[in-house]
């Protein structure tokens, strides 16, 4: 991920070479009608393809009453997942050249995070990460020979930058075989090399920071986020879908159906409701907000799978309870209303009550939890009744239009 100001980075964009190949020169800050790609769009498909993996795991573990150690394994798997996706998309809106090599290593690193995604079960039941290691480490690779090849077209500080973003994702790798320490240590290496991780585009973009351009970035997290969303509803109808034959079981389903979508529709509705690219302004600001994006789309694609859950304990085929069923629906949709509140929604409230409207919803969802077979239904209800309140108290308070509902 990188940052930069309006002062350090703005610049004209570089004309671009015809032909097949064409230099790695940073793309301006200031470039009108910058959106996401093509190729941009199918990488995203192609990585929500690993978070579905990891979704589906984390149900079956669960289910199974596993609760603890498969949160901690959806927590592994998703940052490689997340971090990788992160990368490249922060990169890609500085120096996005799309020529014919840029192209292809763009489509290796999709190749790493299918990799990645075929050893997700096996991480997940026997803690045996080969697979996973192997398709990070080429989503990696891939990611270094990028900044290498950004390096060779840059000159003094970009250049430096560059470079050292190609040597600590080099690093970082050789320090990811610690996952082949026996198992106890893995948690402890886990945080170890995440730390690193971050770390690196901090230290690489001390003397220099790259030109990404705010509007695209803002655009792509935006698009990430509806995928992952509209993979929660794929998830849970089909868990609806694969129920349906136990028609004695539909009164248990349908409040769940019901308030999974209100829940989805509620999550879309309170992440757009605000333009957040006009604050990515500063280094701290970015760092943030990118950083803080984990907990978005980590807890966005576990309220699918607590939605399979709850299905799954409906018909009787969870070895749960019904509180723990419903926790997993409102767990995840909690953690997700607070962190899109803490990331860019508190910027544009008025008031106090503007600024209370998503934290408290978050705290009554959280008690929809203690409602039994209704929990879901309630915590569906609550968060369409969090967009009902915002969108009044902005119609209350005109003169500060650009501030939006929720």
């Amino acid at each position: 991920m990188t940052s930069t100001s309006p002062s350090e980075a703005a610049s004209t964009p570089q004309p671009v070479p015809r032909g097949p190949l064409r230099t790695m020169t940073a793309r301006g800050r200031d470039e009108e009608h910058r959106v996401a790609s093509p190729l941009e769009l199918f990488f995203d498909l192609c990585f929500v393809v690993a978070i579905a993996q990891a979704g589906v795991q984390l149900v079956h573990s669960v289910a199974e009453g596993h609760a603890g150690e498969g949160v901690l394994n959806y927590a592994m798997v998703f940052f490689s997942i997340w971090w990788a996706w992160m990368n490249f998309t922060w990169f890609a809106s500085a120096y996005d050249n799309d020529d014919a090599l840029y192209r292809v290593v763009t489509l290796v690193q999709i190749a790493g995070v299918l990799v990645l995604a075929a050893g997700v079960t096996r991480a997940f039941e026997d803690h045996a990460f080969l697979l996973v290691w192997l398709g990070y480490v080429i989503m990696r690779f891939a990611m270094i020979a990028q900044w290498l090849r950004a390096s060779r077209a840059a000159e003094g500080s970009e250049r430096t930058t560059a470079l050292r973003y190609a040597g600590g994702v080099l690093l970082c790798q050789v320090g990811w075989v610690g996952l082949f320490l026996p198992e106890p240590a893995l948690p402890w290496v886990f945080l170890v090399m995440v730390a690193a991780e971050l770390c690196v585009p901090l230290y690489a973009e001390k003397s220099f920071t790259t030109s990404w351009h705010p509007h695209h970035i803002s655009e792509r997290y935006g698009l990430f986020t509806i995928i992952v969303l509209g993979e929660t509803i794929a998830a849970a109808t089909v868990a609806v879908k694969s129920a349906m034959d136990e028609q004695e079981a539909l009164g248990e389903l349908l409040p769940i159906a019901a308030g999974g979508l209100l829940i989805v529709f509620s999550a879309w509705w309170i992440y757009f409701a605000v333009p957040i690219h006009g604050r990515l302004r500063s280094n701290g600001q970015a760092f943030l907000w990118g950083y803080g994006h984990y907990v978005i789309f980590a807890s966005a694609a576990a309220i699918g799978a607590g939605l399979e859950v709850a299905v799954e304990q409906a018909v009787g085929k969870a070895h749960v309870s019904t509180l723990a069923a419903s926790g997993a629906v409102t767990l995840p949709t909690a953690l997700y209303l607070l962190t899109v509140w803490a990331l860019h929604a508190r910027h544009f409230k008025v008031g106090i009550a503007q600024q209370l409207v998503l934290p408290v919803t978050a705290l009554l969802v959280l008690v929809c939890t203690f409602l039994g077979d209704w929990g879901v239904l309630a915590a569906g209800i609550v968060a369409a009744l969090a967009v009902a309140a915002g969108v009044t108290l902005i119609g209350r308070a005109p003169e500060r239009g650009e501030a939006e509902a929720v």
